[in-house]
């Protein structure tokens, strides 16, 4: 195997780490996952029961909720669009440095 080969190896390697840290980005299971229960806390909260809203002595609280956690999810998706991950920086090897 070739030095070019090895490099080339380290290469696609380090793409794909790169890769997986931004699919596995935690910004983007919490957004998405506030998102989904936020739509379903909402739609729950759009018609509520009478019993419902005694037990929360007259405030709507799935509502409200529900919206709290739509605009939470949306907070953190728009961040990982604004500030995406950075790719990882190769360590340098020891051929790789700068001689003084």
């Amino acid at each position: 195997m070739s030095e070019h080969d090895v490099q080339r190896e380290v290469t696609e390697l380090q793409s794909k780490s790169a890769t997986a840290a931004r699919i596995f980005d935690l910004r983007r299971i919490i957004g998405g996952l506030f998102v989904l229960y936020g739509i379903i806390v909402t739609i729950a909260g759009i018609n509520p029961s009478d019993a419902n809203l005694d037990k929360a002595e007259g405030v709507n609280i799935n509502l409200w909720t529900g919206l709290g956690m739509l605009l939470l999810g949306i907070f953190f998706l728009v961040w990982l669009k604004l500030r995406p991950t950075p790719p990882p920086v190769p360590k340098a090897t020891p051929e790789e440095e700068p001689t003084e």
